[in-house]
């Protein structure tokens, strides 16, 4: 099948990038990394021996650089529907993470720990229709969300990539209930014509949910 006149640009793009070649050059998984690279220097994200749940985990980019980081104190739980290549000190855990069994196992592997720091670079596969994929990408978001609420600890964070347009600003208000402090970001390497932005909700408001209550 012939590619699109848009996805060749866009392949063009993609290898020309300068984070792509470098990700490549450094051995690392995509060059998303970079985006989290930034916002973890910028706003402190790690501390030692927290514990870090990556959503949307593959390729595992993400993952592996919160390793690096936190060295041999802390854990890292990836979740993703994909399967991922094994990444030293990371515990992955395969599946769609609105079901009770993936659930399950991610409970287990905390053994009755919460979770520090909530990481979300989840993205539907777009179908070039822009109210459709903004929809389906506000959907995704608002799981992320749901699940942020049951498994984060008390002044916990949350990291997400979202997309303006519809259901934007009431996301926002959202996790301004939620948090105690919301910030937004433009990593640059985040593609300047890309409508992504990563919102940053830090100090999550004490609740009485324990971890996995209430799950839809």
């Amino acid at each position: 099948m012939a590619r699109s006149k848009s996805s060749a640009v866009w392949l063009r793009e993609h290898f020309k990038d300068e984070y792509v070649k470098k990700a490549q050059a450094e051995g690392l998984r995509s060059r998303a990394v970079y985006k989290l690279e930034e916002l973890i220097e910028r706003d402190r994200l790690l501390k030692p021996g927290v514990n870090v749940v990556d959503l949307g985990a593959a390729p595992g980019s993400w993952s592996q650089l919160v390793r690096n980081r936190l060295g041999d104190t802390g854990k890292v739980f990836a979740l993703d529907i994909l399967p991922m290549q094994s990444i030293a000190g990371v515990e992955f855990v395969q599946g769609d993470f609105r079901e009770e069994s993936v659930l399950r196992a991610l409970e287990a592997l905390l053994e009755g720990h919460m979770v520090d720091l909530v990481l979300c670079d989840l993205a539907p596969n777009m179908s070039g229709v822009a109210l459709a994929d903004q929809i389906r990408a506000m959907a995704l978001a608002d799981l992320a969300l749901d699940f942020s609420r049951q498994w984060l600890k008390p002044g916990g964070s949350f990291l997400i990539k979202l997309f303006q347009g519809v259901g934007f600003d009431e996301y926002l208000r959202s996790l301004r209930a939620d948090f105690t402090r919301v910030t937004m970001r433009k990593p640059k390497a985040s593609r300047a014509r890309s409508r992504e932005v990563y919102a940053l909700a830090m100090g999550r408001k004490p609740t009485t949910v324990s971890p996995g209550e209430n799950r839809a």
